[in-house]
């Protein structure tokens, strides 16, 4: 067998399979990709039918849809998708038929570095095909300004992510800590006065939540919270009282945040350290 066959044979695989893992680390444990293309059922994720399109409905002045189905199903998912076009409504926003609504977090996944990317679209592909036409409603109409967060509006590359300052903000934006986190002006966060204050409110099931605080304020904010405090919120979704989180945070702290890795979750504590205090 010629070297360099027996090198792919050897390696290929391997670099393949990693990559995929790669891949399921970011959707699982950052980006939460389940929280909108996954059906739920009692016990939480439907993971039979995984990624075949969520069962919320997200609506604002512009726009009514659900969560599509990402599975690499040919007809009903993505299967027929170049790797450009996901990349396009990955970090871009944009489909094949147009513009997504903004309720798809390209903005937020705007960092994302190449390999990155790819390993995300290889995990995509690596999951069980399902057949699921796209449910109604889905409307869209009039156009949306993107809404970059200061310092993760570009590419970052793999050598920055070496620097935990860097790290911790990748890590924010892919989770989205400050879609959520900061306050919001007509339906878009103001993340230049903003940023981290809280105030955005969610209805759900669990009925009306607002956002929290989490700038470094000491009483306003989590300025005296403990990292193991900031820690148990995010991944296991307990205040430093010890009492639970509402969802959203408390669903997303324990499927998604939970798997988040030891050297992630202590840049993202100290990247939100850096928030500048705001009552």
């Amino acid at each position: 067998m010629p070297i360099a066959l027996l090198t792919f044979f050897l390696i290929g695989p391997a670099a393949d399979a990693g990559n995929i893992e790669r891949g399921r680390y970011l959707v699982e444990a950052l980006a939460a990709c389940d929280n909108c293309h996954t059906p739920r059922g009692a016990a939480g994720y439907d993971l039979s039918n995984r990624f075949s399109g969520g069962a919320q409905t997200f609506s604002d002045k512009s726009y009514v849809v659900r969560g599509s189905n990402i599975s690499p199903d040919r007809e009903t998912g993505v299967g027929a998708w170049s790797s450009e076009e996901l990349r396009a409504a990955i970090v871009d926003g944009i489909g094949r038929n147009g513009r997504l609504a903004p309720v798809m977090p390209s903005d937020s996944y705007k960092p994302l570095t190449p390999s990155d990317l790819d390993a995300i679209i290889a995990f995509l592909r690596s999951a069980t095909p399902i057949r699921a036409p796209l449910q109604s409603p889905q409307q869209r109409s009039g156009e949306w300004a993107p809404r970059l967060m200061p310092g993760a509006a570009a590419t970052f590359d793999e050598a920055s992510l070496a620097d935990k300052s860097t790290r911790g903000l990748y890590v924010a934006s892919l989770a989205r800590c400050m879609s959520c986190h900061s306050e919001e002006i007509d339906g878009t966060p103001d993340y230049q006065n903003r940023l981290g204050a809280g105030g955005k409110t969610f209805r759900n099931a669990a009925g009306v939540v607002v956002a929290s605080n989490i700038t470094s304020h000491p009483v306003k904010g989590v300025g005296a919270w403990s990292d193991d405090d900031l820690k148990r919120a995010i991944t296991h979704g307990v205040a430093r009282d010890g009492v639970s989180l509402r969802p959203p945070m408390s669903t997303l702290s324990k499927a998604h945040f939970s798997k988040m890795s030891p050297e992630d979750l202590d840049a993202l504590v100290a990247w939100i350290r850096t928030i500048p205090p705001k009552e």
